[in-house]
Order: structure tokens, then C-alpha cells, then sequence
């Protein structure tokens, strides 16, 4: 009888992604993080995230943070998210200004909405290609690369996939091409300061994945 596992129904992480989970350690091994505690377990005291172990392993049965590193501090994402936006905000404006359609065009004494509703497709449009491309190579935009960010599927550990990532990104941005994008922004990126256990934003939910720190 072979001793292959049968073949689950979900997506795999391949097998050279270095952040998909790891199993627990073994006695006497280094963590599969290489924690500060040369192979050792956490004391019990140092619960990590909502009462789990923050270096893999989980402190209880089935937990899909097990081999994981601790989730991110909700701060550092909104300043990561922050940087994102600068970033794509300033290319969103030169190519406005580039085609003459920045936002607030006026006509006389007519401000020109054409103008800024195409302006507001070119964002969404920029903002979900920003996401999808970095998230789906490296699971890291710059903003979460500089502060330590990463993210990772929540049922695997592994870098998102591009499908994943595109999901993703188009629930956070997509709001960008109508009314309230950055009303909804705050709401879905805010959600991951309330959301338990995960720490997920609705675009986390949405994909099913979570951001953890890598430092």
C-alpha cells in the first residue's frame, strides 16, 4: 500500500516556498523560525497571538497558526499601508497629470467629474496590480517588506497565490473607482484591529489570509 497522502482539494504550497508552515519542532531541534530559544520550547507564560505559541506549534489542536510566525501588530500594517499608498499615489498622479485627467478639472466655472471618475480607475486599477504582483511573488508590498510584514495563506503558511492576491487586492481597491474608496479602505483595513482571532481585514477574509511579522 503506498503510503502517499491522498490529494487534498485545495491548493498546495510548493514545496520550496520558505514561509509555508512548518511542522512543530522535535526535542532538542531549533525552531523552524530559529527562535532566540536555541530549540526550546516558550515557557506557557509566553502565550503568542489570542493564547497561541507565536514561534509554531500552536497550543491547541488544529490551530491554522501552527508553524507560523506571531500575526502583525495592526498598527504596523495601517503604516505599511500607508507607505503603499504614497507610493502608487505619486505614479497615479503623474500619469493623471500625464493624460490630462486629474482629479478636479474645471471647465469654467464646472468642475469635470469625467476627469475624476477616470482618475479613479486608474488608481483601483494601479493599486490592485500593485498588490496582486508583489503579494503573489513575495507575499510583500514595498510598505510591508520596509516594516517586516508578510502575507501568508491561512491554511497553509504559503505565499498567496496570484488568484488569491487578486481577490485580495480587488476587495480593498476596487471601491477606488466609485464613491467612498477611502471610507471603505478604513473599513476593511481597520477591521484587523477588532477581528478575532486572526487579526484579519474583510480583504483577509475574503482570501483567506492572514499578515504575520517576519522580525
Amino acid at each position: 500500500m503506498s503510503s502517499e497522502p491522498p490529494p487534498g482539494s485545495g491548493r498546495q504550497p510548493p514545496e520550496d516556498d520558505p514561509f509555508r508552515k512548518q511542522p512543530p519542532p522535535t526535542p532538542g531541534a531549533g525552531s523552524p523560525y530559529d527562535t532566540p530559544y536555541g530549540g526550546d520550547r516558550p515557557p506557557p507564560s509566553s502565550g503568542g497571538p489570542y493564547g497561541g505559541d507565536p514561534y509554531g506549534g500552536g497550543s491547541q489542536p488544529g490551530d491554522p497558526l501552527a508553524g507560523m510566525p506571531p500575526l502583525a501588530d495592526s498598527g504596523r500594517r495601517t503604516l505599511a499601508r500607508i507607505i503603499d499608498m504614497i507610493l502608487v499615489g505619486v505614479v497615479v498622479w503623474l500619469l493623471g497629470w500625464g493624460l490630462r485627467v486629474n482629479e478636479y478639472g474645471f471647465d469654467g466655472d464646472r468642475i469635470d467629474t469625467g476627469r475624476s471618475f477616470t482618475q479613479s480607475v486608474i488608481a483601483a486599477v494601479l493599486y490592485i496590480a500593485y498588490d496582486t504582483v508583489l503579494i503573489s511573488r513575495t507575499g510583500q508590498t514595498l510598505g510591508k517588506k520596509w516594516l517586516g510584514l508578510r502575507v501568508a495563506d491561512l491554511d497553509s503558511g504559503a505565499t498567496p497565490s496570484v488568484q488569491t492576491a487578486l481577490t485580495r487586492a480587488a476587495v480593498l481597491w476596487l471601491p477606488f473607482a466609485f464613491c467612498c474608496a477611502c471610507v471603505w479602505t478604513i473599513i476593511a483595513g481597520g477591521w484587523s484591529y477588532f477581528d478575532r482571532p486572526y487579526k484579519q481585514g474583510l480583504h483577509d477574509k475574503a482570501a483567506k489570509t492572514v499578515v504575520v511579522s517576519t522580525r
